[in-house]
């Protein structure tokens, strides 16, 4: 396998350590960076909601499904942006890095503006596949029509962000993300509940925010690199990058095709489930985000390791990411838990929607546990870069998802919707975590 054979290759080992602080170093800023991601969602949906039309929420998260399918898809340029950035770190090798962050600032530029011109079709195509109608259909066009313009900046970011925590630099990663989300959340406020721009208001506020980070993020490039270093990426770099890349966009979109699912048969179980759901997916994406400081510690040291060619700081990175992952496991769960009653009453729309929101919670509470060794092996799996590994592993996830999606909500309604749900992730966890050994070993043969 490519991955495999490159860091098998020539290059001194490089015996560096790593202890608790240098995990929780990365892991504790990145959660906070996260954390305003899944905020900005439960802003939005509180405000809209605040407007008492629950065919407008239903609208803004039939819209946002399609934007997480297009927009997540493409997040293997930050994925792979990380991997090889942490690997040419650990291996001491400048060129390497820029040329990579060169190969996939290209790839987004190039992505983006396709995005851009066939932007009507796509559009037409993610609406009709979510069986949008009526009110619910116009409300999902209006925020399309807006934030389709903010993709180039979102796959710029993506890029950027990527490179930056390859680097290990938490902190500058966490005032991006903190910027990019602090100002989507305040215009989105200002605009629907200030102005009464209503759902484009919300749509709009992404689109600026956006713009604005890529700026910032530009800035940092023109910062931190070495003009002498810069050089146009050859064609076994491309090769490189469209490999990994490609593996990380279909896993990422197994991955988006498993959530838009759930929300599509939210849909069919009625306007109120898919408002309840809508409202507890907000739980679920916080939690993700959370424990997502895990992962990107994961990623960093993980590649770093596997570009110095030293496996002894790559098995200590599963050690202690896995601790510090069922720690922070265990505290999202109780936080969803005290906050529950809390989130929901804010948001929820009517008190039908918040009763069915409390009847389905547990569910919610139990992802976290379920869920965090796939993410940590997501990490870990990025930072070797071992995409196609990773790729497979998701689709066989994804099938059995697929049987459990199936089936389930016919016998349960929605409990079995999201018993599937846990499912997809215990699915993941485990299976990453039984090939991990093996490729290991052959990554750092003895």
């Amino acid at each position: 396998m490519e991955q495999l054979s490159r860091t098998d290759g020539g290059g001194a080992v490089r015996p560096f350590d790593i202890t608790h602080r240098d995990v929780l170093t990365i892991a504790l800023p990145m959660m906070i960076a996260y954390l305003s991601s899944p905020l900005v969602g439960l802003v939005a949906t509180g405000v809209i909601g605040q407007l008492g039309d629950e065919a407008l929420i239903g609208g803004v998260a039939l819209s946002a499904v399609i934007f997480d399918v297009i927009f997540v898809t493409f997040n293997f340029l930050r994925g792979a942006t990380t991997g090889f950035t942490a690997q040419a770190l650990g291996a001491g090798d400048r060129h390497a890095e820029q040329r990579m962050l060169a190969s996939g600032l290209i790839i987004a530029l190039v992505g983006g503006l396709a995005l851009l011109v066939f932007h009507k079709p796509l559009g037409e195509l993610g609406l009709a596949a979510m069986g949008a109608s009526g009110a619910v259909a116009e409300a999902a066009s209006t925020y399309f029509a807006w934030r389709i313009w903010s993709a180039p900046f979102v796959l710029f970011n993506f890029v950027v962000f990527g490179w930056i925590i390859g680097r290990g630099e938490a902190l500058w990663g966490m005032i991006l993300q903190t910027l990019l989300n602090g100002i989507n959340a305040g215009l989105s406020i200002y605009w629907v509940l200030g102005l009464d721009w209503g759902v484009a208001g919300v749509a709009a506020a992404s689109l600026v925010a956006e713009a604005v980070t890529a700026l910032a993020g530009l800035y940092l490039i023109w910062k931190k690199t070495d003009p002498k270093a810069w050089s146009l990426p050859g064609a076994a770099a491309f090769r490189r990058a469209f490999s990994v890349n490609g593996d990380m966009m279909i896993r990422s979109f197994a991955l988006l095709i498993g959530l838009s699912l759930f929300t599509r048969q939210s849909g069919t179980l009625g306007i109120e489930i898919l408002a309840a759901n809508t409202i507890l997916l907000r739980f679920y994406f916080f939690g993700v985000a959370f424990l997502d400081g895990v992962a990107t510690a994961a990623e960093q040291l993980a590649g770093k390791a596997v570009g110095a060619r030293y496996r002894p700081v790559f098995d200590r990175t599963i050690s202690l990411t896995t601790l510090w992952g069922f720690v922070f496991a265990g505290l999202v769960s109780l936080a969803f838990l005290a906050a529950g009653d809390w989130v929901i009453g804010i948001t929820a729309p009517t008190e039908a929607v918040s009763t069915l929101a409390h009847l389905y919670l547990p569910y919610v509470v139990a992802l976290p546990i379920f869920g965090i060794v796939a993410f940590q092996m997501d990490g870990v799996y990025i930072g070797a870069t071992w995409s196609k590994q990773m790729r497979n592993l998701m689709l066989l996830s994804l099938a059995l998802y697929l049987v459990a999606w199936k089936v389930l909500p016919a016998h349960f309604g929605n409990h079995g919707l999201w018993i599937a749900l846990i499912l997809f992730q215990s699915v993941r966890s485990i299976a990453f975590r039984f090939m991990l050994p093996g490729l290991a070993d052959r990554t750092f043969p003895r």
